[in-house]
């Protein structure tokens, strides 16, 4: 059973819209939690280089 790990980023509510994380198979899992059954697997690279972009596009 995947466990999943909700971002401190999402706030502290239940609702559905979480960014969450969980390592499987010797890669890193993310999802959105509305929509559970989409599973984006990345390496450590790409998770680095994916916040890396995100935090550009917020600047």
């Amino acid at each position: 059973m995947t466990e999943w790990q909700k971002s401190s980023f999402s706030g502290g509510a239940d609702g559905n819209e979480c960014v969450e994380l969980a390592h499987g198979n010797g890669t890193l899992l993310l999802r959105e939690s509305d929509q559970p059954a989409r599973i984006l697997p990345l390496s450590r690279d790409g998770l680095a280089a994916l916040l890396q972009q995100i935090r550009a596009d917020r600047t």
